[in-house]
């Protein structure tokens, strides 16, 4: 196999590749002064199986030299063309809230099913979609970083309490919390605007009696964790721990979650940020091995089938 990450990708690249089996070639990506990008892959990809490493936490920038990376590979020759993407945008719109909006889950979902022949990813961020395999037209596979939290938890927050800000992140706190040993609540959220958000802590000792480890998926405004903070340090707990899957962090929302009170942020390395103290390539080489192994039992030899439809773990 030949990995092939993006600029950003390269730090989490040297952890994938050696595990994975696959030489590492970094792809070239020159901007032009209008804006328009040249991407440059590595020859001798004939025959070859590639697996192209890129988060996703800027579709809009990334999309179409993504496609024009995975295209190139098989103008190349390339046997078969993966997507390891540790995280995945354009979930969250999965129907149609107002007359005349883009369902864009599907639409990119199909967009990235064009270009791939199977996908990684970790902890998407979904709603209403039950499983990857409704959107997305080849296989993809979920994984979840409820293991290396709950390690982390245990080990670097043994008295720890875990919360979920809101009634969506129970299904990642509660599996953490289960692994970790440690108990949780979900707080009550209301939201009423982008970046206009309350939030209700639950009352008891439990919360002032141990560090409060606030869990959500993503952190994209951080509105949600500044108004949780808030409302934790108000009612007397210990400054709270914020863990965070995907370190979205748009505008400077990383430096208003810290201002607000929190004790520290912890995030995994699916988006490059400061604050990535957490690996997922462990997670990410053992799906993709186990996909490609399975695709290849079921099309009976050493390459990819394509369009076989999707995989959750």
């Amino acid at each position: 196999m030949i990995l092939i990450p993006f600029p950003e990708m390269q730090p989490l690249a040297q952890h994938v590749a050696p595990p994975l089996g696959a030489n590492l070639h970094p792809l070239k990506w020159h901007h032009f002064p209008d804006g328009e990008s040249l991407v440059t892959l590595p020859t001798g990809l004939a025959g070859a199986d590639v697996a192209i490493l890129a988060t996703l936490r800027d579709p809009d920038r990334l999309a179409l030299p993504l496609r024009f990376a995975a295209d190139t590979a098989r103008e190349l020759g390339a046997r078969s063309v993966g997507l390891i993407a540790p995280y995945l945008g354009y979930m969250r719109q999965d129907r149609r809230f107002q007359d005349g909006q883009a369902v864009s889950a599907p639409i990119f979902a199909r967009f990235l099913g064009e270009s791939f022949d199977w996908m990684v990813t970790v902890d998407p961020h979904l709603h209403r979609i039950a499983r990857l395999e409704d959107v997305f037209p080849m296989p993809a596979i979920h994984v979840s970083a409820a293991s290396i939290l709950a390690d982390w938890t245990r080990i670097n927050v043994p008295d720890a309490v875990l919360l979920g800000p809101d009634s969506e992140s129970q299904q990642w706190v509660a599996e953490v919390a289960r692994l970790a040993g440690r108990p949780y609540e979900v707080l009550r959220k209301v939201r009423t605007g982008d970046r206009q958000v309350e939030v209700s802590v639950p009352e008891g000792d439990r919360l002032r009696d141990g560090t409060p480890v606030i869990l959500d998926d993503i952190a994209s405004s951080g509105r949600t964790m500044v108004r949780a903070i808030e409302r934790l340090i108000a009612a007397g707990t210990a400054p709270p721990v914020c863990l965070v899957i995907h370190a979205v962090f748009a505008g400077t929302a990383h430096d208003e979650i810290l201002a607000a009170g929190a004790a520290r942020i912890v995030t995994t390395d699916t988006i490059p940020h400061p604050s990535n103290t957490i690996g997922t390539s462990a997670l990410l080489v053992e799906a993709a091995l186990g996909l490609l192994h399975d695709l290849g039992q079921r099309s009976g030899q050493t390459g990819l089938p394509t369009q076989a439809g999707g995989v959750d773990l």
